[in-house]
């Protein structure tokens, strides 16, 4: 699919409405993009100020007033922050917060989980972690370099969680009779799964709960190195998806190519947390070719059509 652009024409706009401060809100716009020296600062009260460049612009940004997520619930708002763009002139009523703060999170403190796309994280006084991470989310699929200065901008995102990270989950088997690895999967987060309510036909999520999974691959057809296979959404009730590596021709508004085929040594699922939580990220080996007369492929195609199974996929949806 190709969701990325309309991702960022909404992230843009809802951007350029922002003044001073928002209301909570589930999927924020990025902190920035293409950065330069951001930093994080938190005090005893919860409110967190990111510093840092934009556009040779220094800019000081405050979040506050939540922390994790909570399970999707038709009609009711994500955990989202509170965002004052005054650097805490509006919130706080201090035209030099940004310069008084009192930072009680600290680097070596840090004792949380292995974040991925890190550029700092702390732990704070009250036991909760905030965390700064820079992602290429835009990148074209299907391994094309980027052609657009938006394909490649680096976007910086906060988080504050307590307790445990989103998870994704992923099983690999095969499709079309063993013509093509396939990829099945759920993401979940407290043991809830992570989905939206409303998204348009090729997945770009249309409500602050939906999230797209991002699927790169590793020395592929594509060359040397992680490129971008594709993304595709997170769906209800399980949090499920499914994608199999068949050959596809590009999307509108891309380089014209003959159909494109990603197969790699291995691969990466990341995707934004839910609610505040942190951007996640696993990797896996491919499964490689399928090969009947081999065990213990055999067994993972047994495995993999059951996952299919009893995430209730159709055939359409998912191919055995």
């Amino acid at each position: 699919m190709n969701a990325q652009r309309a991702v960022l024409a909404l992230t843009a706009s809802a951007l350029a409405a922002v003044v001073l401060v928002t209301p909570a809100v589930g999927t924020l716009p990025p902190v920035g993009r293409n950065v330069v020296a951001p930093s994080l600062k938190v005090d005893s009260k919860g409110y967190a100020l990111i510093s840092f460049k934009e556009s040779g612009k220094l800019k000081h940004v405050l979040f506050y007033g939540a922390v994790n997520a909570i399970p999707p619930v038709a009609g009711k708002q994500p955990t989202g922050f509170k965002v004052d763009y005054s650097g805490g002139w509006k919130t706080l009523k201090n035209a030099n917060y940004y310069k008084t703060i009192k930072n009680v999170c600290s680097g070596p403190k840090y004792d949380g989980p292995a974040l991925p796309l890190k550029v700092f994280a702390c732990k704070a006084a009250d036991g909760s972690y905030w965390a700064l991470q820079q992602w290429q989310r835009m990148l074209p699929d299907l391994g094309f370099a980027p052609w657009r200065p938006e394909q490649a901008v680096q976007e910086l995102h906060i988080s504050h969680w307590k307790g445990p990270l989103p998870v994704l989950t992923a099983k690999m088997d095969w499709a079309w009779g063993g013509q093509y690895e396939q990829l099945i999967g759920t993401y979940t987060y407290a043991g809830k799964p992570v989905y939206g309510f409303k998204a348009t036909s090729v997945g770009v999520p249309l409500d602050d709960w939906g999230r797209n999974v991002y699927l790169d691959t590793f020395n592929s057809k594509y060359g040397t190195g992680w490129k971008r296979e594709n993304s595709f959404l997170a769906q209800g009730p399980s949090g499920r998806f499914c994608y199999s590596f068949s050959p596809r021709p590009p999307y509108p508004g891309y380089p014209a190519s003959p159909p494109r085929q990603g197969n790699g040594t291995k691969y990466r699922l990341t995707a934004l947390g839910p609610g505040v939580t942190p951007i996640v990220s696993i990797e896996f080996p491919a499964i490689g070719p399928w090969d009947p007369k081999d065990p213990a492929k055999v067994q993972a195609e047994a495995d993999g059509n059951a996952l299919v199974a009893s995430l209730a996929f159709t055939p359409s949806q998912c191919h055995t």
